[in-house]
Formats: C-alpha cells, sequence, structure tokens
C-alpha cells in the first residue's frame, strides 16, 4: 500500500512517499525559518501563503525522488488538525483535490497522532501496548497506547509545553529562532548543576506537566545580579536539565502504575540530545526498549502522516467532499467528514 503523506499544519510545508506504513520512498521539507526568523517566531498568514507557493512542487519533488507517477499511489494522507487553520487548509483542499481527480481514497490524519506514528518508520512496529512520550513546540502528552486506533492521553500540559519553553528561554538568553536547536547546542557546553531551576510536581495520581513556572524562574533569576553574572551555557544547561528531568520523571511514574513493552519518544523536542540521552538511559537501566525516531522524523514530516493514515486504516478514511481542516482537532479519532 503506497500513501503520499501532505503535512502543512504549521510552517513546513513537507510531502512523502511511504509503503506499506514503515518504508519511506521519499521525503521532502521545506521549512520557512528565514521567513519567521525576523519576528522571533511563526507569522501565520505568511506559513499560509508560504504553502500555497511549495505545495505543489513538493508534492513533484517527492515523486521524482521516489521515481513513480502520481498515478501509483494508493492513496492520500493529509493532516487535518490540530495546527494553524490557515496551513491546515492549504494541505487539505490539495488532497481532497488530489484524491477526488485520481479517484483515490482520502486519509485525515491527526497531527499528534503522525508524531507518534513517526516511531515505525524505516523500523518493524513496535508491541503495544506502548507509552508515548510526545513533546512537542505546541504540545506535551504522555499516551498509553493500546493499538494504532486506541490511545489515552494520561498526562498533558497544563500552560507552555516544553518547546514553547525552549524557545522562550531561547529568546531571554538572546539565541536566534529557531531557539529550541539553538539552546540545546549553548547547553552542551554548561554545567547542567550551576543553577537549581525548579522541577513541576504535579497534582497526586495526575501525570500532568507544566512548564511555565520554570521558564519565570530563568527570567526573574537572569535579571537578577546573580544571573547577569552568570554563563549563558550554564544557564542554558540547568534549564535543559529541570526539563528533562521532570518529562523522565512522568515516563518513570506511568511505568510505575501499569507496564508497557516500550516507550516511544516522539516531537520535535524529541530532537533534543540530553532528552534523548536521559531516555536511552533510563530504559536501560530499567529493561524497557526506548524508539527514537531519526531527527527528520522528529519534526514536523508527511512520512509520519502516512504512516499514520497506513495503520489506522478505515478509522481515518474521509470523505473528500467533506472533509474540513480542524485547527482544534481532538486526540480521540472521530467521525470527521467519514467516506
Amino acid at each position: 500500500m503506497l500513501l503520499l503523506g501532505i503535512e502543512t499544519s504549521c510552517d513546513d510545508t513537507a510531502t512523502a512517499l511511504v509503503r506499506d506504513g514503515r518504508h519511506v520512498l521519499a521525503s521532502v521539507s521545506t521549512d520557512q525559518d528565514a521567513f519567521h526568523a525576523k519576528y522571533g517566531g511563526i507569522v501565520p498568514e505568511i506559513a499560509s501563503r508560504q504553502h500555497v507557493a511549495l505545495l505543489s512542487a513538493a508534492v513533484e519533488d517527492a515523486l521524482a525522488r521516489a521515481k513513480l507517477a502520481l498515478e501509483e499511489v494508493d492513496g492520500i494522507a493529509v493532516t487535518c488538525g490540530p495546527g494553524l487553520i490557515g496551513s491546515l487548509v492549504v494541505g487539505v483542499a490539495s488532497a481532497k483535490a488530489l484524491a477526488f481527480a485520481l479517484e483515490k481514497p482520502l486519509y485525515g490524519v491527526n497531527h499528534l497522532h503522525g508524531h507518534i506514528f513517526a516511531a515505525f518508520l524505516d523500523r518493524a512496529e513496535p508491541q503495544y501496548p506502548f507509552l508515548a512520550l510526545l513533546v512537542s513546540g505546541g504540545h506535551s502528552q504522555v499516551v498509553r497506547v493500546e493499538s494504532p486506533t486506541r490511545m489515552e492521553i494520561l498526562g498533558r500540559t497544563k500552560d507552555d509545553a516544553a518547546g514553547e519553553a525552549y524557545d522562550k528561554t531561547a529568546r531571554l538568553l538572546g539565541l536566534p529562532y529557531p531557539g529550541g536547536p539553538e539552546l540545546d547546542l549553548l547547553a552542551q557546553r554548561g554545567d547542567p548543576r550551576a543553577h537549581a531551576f525548579p522541577r513541576h510536581r504535579p497534582d497526586r495520581g495526575t501525570l500532568d506537566l507544566s512548564f511555565s513556572g520554570l521558564k519565570t524562574s530563568v527570567r526573574y533569576f537572569l535579571e537578577s545580579e546573580d544571573g547577569k553574572r552568570a554563563k549563558k551555557e550554564d544557564v542554558a544547561a540547568s534549564f535543559q536539565a529541570a526539563v528533562v528531568d521532570v518529562l523522565i520523571a512522568r515516563v518513570a511514574a506511568a511505568f510505575a502504575q501499569r507496564d508497557y513493552a516500550a516507550v516511544v519518544l516522539s516531537g520535535g523536542v524529541a530532537a533534543n540530545s540530553a532528552l534523548q540521552a536521559a531516555l536511552r538511559e533510563w530504559s536501560a537501566r530499567n529493561g524497557v526498549e526506548a524508539l527514537i525516531p531519526p531527527p527528520q522524523y522528529c519534526t514536523d514530516n508527511a512520512a509520519m502522516i502516512a504512516a499514520a493514515a497506513y495503520y489506522q486504516r478505515d478509522a481515518a478514511i474521509v470523505d473528500p467532499l467533506t472533509l474540513s481542516a480542524d485547527p482544534n482537532l481532538s486526540f480521540s479519532l472521530s467521525s470527521r467528514g467519514r467516506a
């Protein structure tokens, strides 16, 4: 089963061709960092306009790399939410047109589900049930995955997601956009024990997360006399250590409640070096398999969308005439535009 994936939920214009949910024949992604850098963040109107300009070329590029014709695909998979409404509309409209013209099945995929299925790419399917730690710019969630269509959020951020905290702290440190990867590089040269920033403790019995207090603590520290004399490398490393400690603590708490066959790390922050090292160390110590996608599949990409469509199959198939973009799409599978 060969699927063309389309992902335009935010600021990356991405397409991919994936066979049987795992074998990536081509993956194309064009980021818009240069367009948004001078604003210090994503401008939705610019993002949607760039998707309009780039998406057709990205589809053609993926087909050329895979040496395939559009008529050879067995279906079209597209992100229909959550995300920026203007960006989503571009991808959804294009996918609907392709599916209708080619008379191929259309699959509407939740962007967050896609991140979880990124762990399936170029490897064997994980055993169920597994725990997914999904950390990105807009979402931080702990998810129990019983099957491709049965997932439950066990804990979620109450305010800033981990990626947001990274970007905002990077801005406080004067780092260029996008700040998360820059902070990670800076932290690698610092001492993670130099400054004791707070770790969020959830309410009893929950696995929820919070990073706004940590971000605020860093800001107040940098405004203090000690902070003005502190090395940026040490501040970055200490901030990063606090984020990683909180995330690994939630994984450990989830496994204390129930056994899982594996733990999957996904989302843009999954590319963070300290988080990857900490999860691998925890999993090795506890005899748990840790699955971490390669960097190109951690960030937004279309291969993960095609993978999710393949594994969710009938639960994700939709009607090209009625599918609509939903910026607030619920995490649970729904009957949106069902064929």
